[in-house]
């Protein structure tokens, strides 16, 4: 049986997400010379929650809130915790270190959906989970010195918080079936709650509303969070699961070579190794094969 080729629509979207939650990762870096890193995430998502919920009234979805608890747990763990401790990480880690180690997520989302919803790691994820471990293991290059321990250590955090997130969205989905947008919206309305409680808490540089905060404010709030987040529940919903889920393949790559490319964070040999083995994980864990055509 022949593979239905995918209307090019979802592909397009697809790979605008890509793009754009690429560089999202410089406007998050380039914002930190303007704000702290728990003020400018609170805001984000905040007004992108904001954005999200007129999208939700435009298109007439369910604007109930899904169940609380697997809501609240997804907006902490997912958009809380992953973006705030993302960018806590950029105030003293490069953008492309940075996001090599947070999209490590996948690897955790398979170890913690076999704790949390018992699905056993097939063969090729203990491949794929060996081949990151790997790669995780050049691009952190403790025979450097660990470089900034405290930067390394939030990002890889910030990858296991939001492959929790993952999981637990996921058994919301199986038990509960709630509308994506409605979904997402509501999550990420109690994650920038969170992020705002820790933004009062923790002292942080003051605000500067400079034009290029605003400039990158208005990337992260429009494009980053409201419309990639829409893109990608299209291209989700119309696409194969292995297809969509080889796009997280291209977000780190893509950053790190924006990163060199705009803040001249030039990638060292081992991190360009480790990259290839993560990426080679990602394709193993992903099981996506690569078929020749007779």
């Amino acid at each position: 049986m022949s593979e239905t080729k995918p209307s090019s629509g979802p592909v397009v979207a697809l790979g605008a997400t890509v793009v754009i939650w690429a560089f999202s990762w410089i406007v998050m870096k380039l914002a930190m010379r303007y704000a702290g890193p728990f003020d400018f995430s609170a805001l984000r998502y905040a007004l992108g929650a904001a954005l999200l919920f007129i999208v939700v009234l435009v298109l007439r979805r369910p604007l109930a809130p899904p169940p609380l608890a697997g809501t609240i747990v997804t907006g902490l763990a997912q958009t809380a915790a992953f973006q705030g401790l993302g960018q806590w990480a950029l105030t003293s880690g490069g953008a492309g270190h940075v996001v090599l180690l947070a999209y490590a997520m996948p690897f955790w989302a398979v170890l913690l959906a076999w704790l949390l919803l018992g699905e056993r790691p097939q063969c090729r994820h203990w491949i794929g989970m060996a081949l990151a471990a790997a790669g995780l293991v050049f691009v952190i290059a403790p025979w450097h010195g660990l470089g900034n321990p405290l930067s390394t250590g939030m990002a890889l955090l910030g990858g296991m918080c939001w492959a929790l997130g993952t999981v637990v969205s996921k058994r919301m989905f199986q038990r509960h079936q709630p509308d994506p947008l409605t979904f997402t919206a509501w999550q990420m309305t109690f994650g920038a709650l969170a992020l705002a409680v820790v933004a009062f808490l923790v002292p942080q540089r003051t605000m500067v509303w400079s034009p290029a905060f605003i400039a990158g404010l208005a990337y992260s709030v429009i494009l980053a969070t409201s419309l990639a987040w829409t893109l990608w529940l299209l291209a989700v919903r119309r696409l194969p699961t292995a297809l969509a889920s080889m796009s997280s393949l291209a977000v780190p790559v893509l950053s790190v070579l924006m990163a060199w490319w705009v803040l001249d964070e030039k990638p060292l040999p081992n991190e360009w190794l480790g990259m290839g083995f993560i990426v080679a994980g990602l394709v193993a864990v992903s099981g996506v094969t690569i078929r020749s055509r007779s």
